[in-house]
């Protein structure tokens, strides 16, 4: 191994690697919605930023108030009425209300939506509209590409460090906690919406946008209401083999359960476990490997896709409001061109694959 691949897996494992930036002065977060995401992600992130969060506001106002007891919010909008002063909106709402949230906001607001950017391309190119007509600096927080694994990741593939790429894998074997969101009962898009979209997201970040895709998404008889549990897709680039095996509906202990993204390059190989998926919300460790010919070596992590990964969205957000960021990593126009991807996943499930020649019978 030369000194510089040396010195780049080296930098892999340095913390200013896996973080983003913190906001030098940062602005009040103002919360709509106190779903689970709250608890698990949101609010952990932003007191280990230490961003403060002026209010919370949820149509059950005692949701709110127990999240507001549990992470120290000052106050609890029974009714919702913008502050006067300059805040972010953190949206932890579901996809088909964004655009009602929205409405109620000041034009000029810096907005963070919790992902997906609506439940259709439609929906979302709907919302990206009335952000760019009312100037809103929005967000959406699809924050695995913010995890400390995927930061390092990213470097390992932007560098050259793995050579070009090759390969590109996503393989996840779990059993999911539906009932943690009652709103996904009998809705017609679950899976590929809700939980690929974030390795999708991610794929884009390291090798840019497929020129096609293959996908095939389904239920399963244990998730009685959930329109889909696990999807096969295949991203198609003009030299790089890219799937994504997804089954969250593994229910048959964790012996033989996965969650990872292996990356194949021509100068080396990365495979990186995404830790909370086998055991949501807690999950285990995240894990990132490299190797570049001579053995595989651990790179040590920060910390977690959860919550770590959701300091990101919000840092990103707040230093390009301020002018610390030239960029939006995690802009709305990023994160509809990952629906659109979601999109002809969709479309590709509807239509279905090449039929298969049978011989008459004789």
């Amino acid at each position: 191994m030369t000194d510089a691949r040396a010195n780049l897996i080296e930098q892999l494992g340095d913390p200013m690697t896996q973080a983003w930036s913190v906001p030098g002065n940062p602005l009040p977060v103002v919360i709509i919605g106190a779903g689970s995401i709250i608890d698990d992600g949101h609010a952990p992130a932003y007191e280990a930023l230490g961003i403060p969060i002026a209010c919370i506001h949820d149509i059950d106002t005692d949701r709110a108030r127990r999240m507001a007891k549990k992470w120290n919010i000052p106050r609890v909008l029974e009714t919702f009425e913008p502050p006067d002063e300059d805040v972010v909106y953190d949206l932890a709402v579901p996809a088909d209300a964004i655009e009602e949230v929205l409405d109620g906001l000041p034009d000029g607001s810096n907005v963070l939506i919790q992902k997906p950017m609506g439940t259709t391309l439609l929906q979302a190119s709907s919302i990206l509209d009335q952000l760019e007509r009312r100037r809103m600096v929005a967000g959406v927080n699809l924050q695995l590409k913010f995890a400390p694994s995927m930061l390092a990741l990213a470097h390992a593939v932007h560098t050259g460090l793995l050579g070009t790429i090759l390969d590109v894998e996503v393989n996840v074997q779990c059993l999911h906690p539906w009932s943690n969101w009652p709103f996904l009962q009998n809705i017609p898009r679950v899976e590929l919406l809700y939980h690929s979209i974030h390795y999708i997201d991610m794929i884009r970040r390291l090798i840019g946008d497929p020129d096609a895709v293959q996908a095939r998404t389904m239920d399963h008889p244990g998730a009685p209401g959930i329109a889909s549990t696990r999807s096969a897709v295949i991203l198609e680039y003009p030299k790089t083999r890219c799937v994504l095996s997804v089954n969250h509906h593994h229910d048959w202990g964790s012996e033989h359960a996965r969650s990872h993204m292996k990356i194949e390059g021509t100068e080396g190989a990365a495979i990186v476990r995404m830790g909370v998926n086998l055991d949501y919300p807690r999950g285990l460790d995240d894990q990132l490997q490299v190797t570049t010919g001579s053995g595989w070596i651990d790179v040590p992590l920060r910390g977690n896709w959860f919550p770590t990964a959701f300091e990101g969205p919000m840092s990103n957000l707040q230093r390009f409001v301020t002018g610390e960021d030239e960029s939006l990593a995690c802009s709305a126009g990023d994160a509809w061109m990952t629906m659109s991807v979601i999109e002809a996943c969709y479309e590709a499930d509807a239509r279905g694959g090449v039929p298969v020649s049978r011989r008459a019978d004789p």
